[in-house]
């Protein structure tokens, strides 16, 4: 694999970390030493890396809760939320955050594209990689994400060219792709063996050799679309990390840097949350990941999970090791600070520090980014800025914690209205996967629609896949495993709660274990309890339906029909159900009676 040239002009600051007694035995040398004696040549050469993940096309400022960060507001200790992200912010904070560092690169830990608002998502995300190319990202890992619209179009990001259907969006403009490198060093060719995209970048810093290898998480499958990941393998994390650092390091290359498409759930959602020298204070696939990874590694970039953290995690020999992850929708970015030996080519593991800052919104706006962004928008606004319907208030989706979510119940209620007619399926119960929800419905306005206004593009940064619609016939026993797997099987760690139309009532026990969490006597549909020999149609998007998110029992349905996109569909309802004069109101949320988990004492 080809070395790139040395670098030079990127920049940064940061802080956070542990104490160099808890790093072993590579002790950081005092500072006569470290930069040489006389007329010695420095020994150390200082890196900075600046890291993103989980973009999601967001170039405008996200609204709602997602376009918040949450810190402590240092005049009275309290928790406030504070606005934050958009790409003219992004790129200023990083250009300013270069001053000053000879030596600064900008990764990222997957997700820059997919999911997102309509004025990147309408464009394939061109907008998005045209805005990472200008705001210099040097390299990223895949994320599950990439392959929502399959492989062919990854590479197309990657390659450049127009879409094959919808041919390029700008007379005398072809789509350049991106001018770094995607990583997918899990991520194979069924047919080869052969990694679909390059699994590793090595960068030539001032004569030291650094290799960032890059991941997505194995569960990859589980998350998108079956056409969006067919033909591919996906490995393991670990195996795959550990085989290609010991193959850097046969090849000269002793500095390395995981990028890698999986996370963690900090204690705290405070940006910048102390986890702890020993990684206490966050838990999630990240940890055991963190703790197997070749000590060659020096730090570890993440994402996926959208939270913040700066945490130290011991590695397989128990020395403490940076892991990092900046939230999401560029609301954050990370600051690593490193030295690298010149002698061995290693990362000096007590020099790294790592701390998260919010990108806000009272910086100076970038002015080609700005450019960017006016002209996608432009083209954009004839379908971007179309009401489609009115609403009271938020209804919160990706911003509720709730296990069941107003909008994610305002989605159901839409899908089963759109699909219970005879001719469009018949459906007498719907159901919505969480993570499908991306957004808010914001009341107040975004742009000249006026507040309570809700316009397509507002309904796309909610539902951005545009995944088509489908009708399954299910047995009542089959209904009622789908309730349980939500809390059982694949989900049984991390709970996977499924938002339902207003027809459907249950009771779920968190103080249970696994299955028995849903209390099968309390299921109700239309007031009746569930027939288990009865037949029963059942809308869900084509993911759901195909058995995505760990729900086979969806998989299992017969007599599909396919209907419209959940984006139509949802349009569809608004504008039938809602005018200025009678706008919706935020459902009440009733549909599924939680039983908290007792605590003992």
């Amino acid at each position: 694999m080809p070395i790139s040239g040395s670098t030079g002009r990127r920049s940064t600051a940061l802080a956070v970390a542990a104490a160099a007694a808890l790093f072993g035995t590579m002790a950081l040398p005092a500072t006569a030493e470290a930069h040489g004696r006389g007329h010695d040549k420095p020994k150390y050469e200082d890196l900075q890396l600046l890291a993103i993940n989980d973009f999601h096309g967001n170039l405008e400022p996200p609204a709602g809760s997602s376009g918040t960060i949450t810190e402590i507001d240092p005049a009275t200790g309290k928790t406030v939320a504070t606005p934050a992200g958009g790409v003219e912010y992004l790129a200023t904070a990083l250009r300013d955050a270069r001053q000053g560092h000879a030596n600064s690169l900008t990764v990222a830990a997957g997700d820059i594209i997919g999911a997102s608002p309509l004025v990147s998502g309408l464009f394939h995300d061109e907008p998005t990689i045209e805005a990472m190319n200008e705001i210099g990202l040097d390299v990223t890992s895949v994320g599950n994400h990439e392959f929502d619209e399959g492989s062919a179009e990854l590479l197309r990001m990657q390659k450049g060219g127009c879409h094959p259907t919808d041919g390029c969006y700008e007379e005398g403009r072809t789509f350049e792709g991106a001018d770094f490198p995607y990583l997918a060093a899990n991520v194979t060719d069924e047919k080869t063996g052969k990694p679909l995209l390059k699994p590793y970048w090595v960068k030539n810093v001032h004569g030291v050799k650094v290799g960032f290898i890059g991941v997505t998480l194995e569960g990859t499958p589980n998350i998108v679309t079956a056409a969006g990941v067919q033909g591919l393998g996906f490995g393991d994390e670990v195996e795959t990390i550990n085989r290609y650092a010991a193959e850097l390091k046969r090849q000269g290359v002793n500095s390395i840097v995981a990028l890698i498409h999986e996370g963690g759930l900090p204690a705290s959602n405070v940006y910048n949350y102390d986890c702890g020298a020993a990684g206490a204070g966050i838990s999630g696939p990240i940890v055991d990941i963190a703790r197997n990874i070749d000590p060659a590694v020096g730090a570890i970039v993440t994402g996926h999970t959208h939270n913040a953290y700066a945490c130290m995690i011991p590695d397989p020999k128990g020395v403490p090791r940076s892991v990092t992850s900046a939230a999401s929708f560029g609301r954050l970015y990370t600051e690593i600070n490193l030295k690298l030996d010149k002698r061995t080519g290693a990362i000096v593991r007590p020099s790294v520090t790592a701390a998260n800052h919010v990108v806000r919104r009272d910086l100076p706006k970038a002015p080609d980014l700005t450019a960017l962004l006016d002209r996608y928008t432009r083209l954009a606004a004839p379908i971007s800025n179309r009401a489609t319907g009115y609403i009271t208030a938020d209804i919160n989706g990706r911003g509720s914690s709730a296990l069941e979510k107003p909008l994610g119940d305002l989605i159901a209620d839409a899908q089963l209205a759109g699909l219970s007619a005879p001719d469009k399926g018949g459906a007498q119960v719907a159901f919505m996967n969480p993570g499908g929800i991306r957004a808010d419905l914001v009341y107040k306005a975004t742009g000249a629609e006026g507040d309570g206004v809700v316009t397509y593009g507002e309904v796309f940064a909610v539902q951005p896949f545009t995944n088509m619609m489908q009708v399954k016939t299910l047995t009542g026993a089959q209904l009622v495993q789908v309730l349980q797997q939500q809390v059982s099987g694949a989900n049984e760690a991390s709970p996977k709660v499924l938002q339902i139309s207003g027809n459907l009532h249950y009771t779920l026990d968190l103080n249970q274990a696994g299955a028995a969490r849903v209390l099968v006597d309390s299921i109700r549909l239309n007031g009746a309890p569930i027939d288990p020999a009865a037949s029963y149609r059942v809308a869900a998007n084509e993911f759901l339906a195909g058995g995505g998110d760990g729900f086979p029992a969806f998989a299992a349905g017969t007599d599909k029909l396919v209907g419209a996109s959940d984006l139509d569909v949802f349009n569809a309802y608004l504008t039938a159900h809602s005018s200025a004069g009678a706008p919706i109101a935020p459902p009440a949320s009733d549909r599924i009676n939680v039983v908290p988990v007792v605590k003992a004492g």
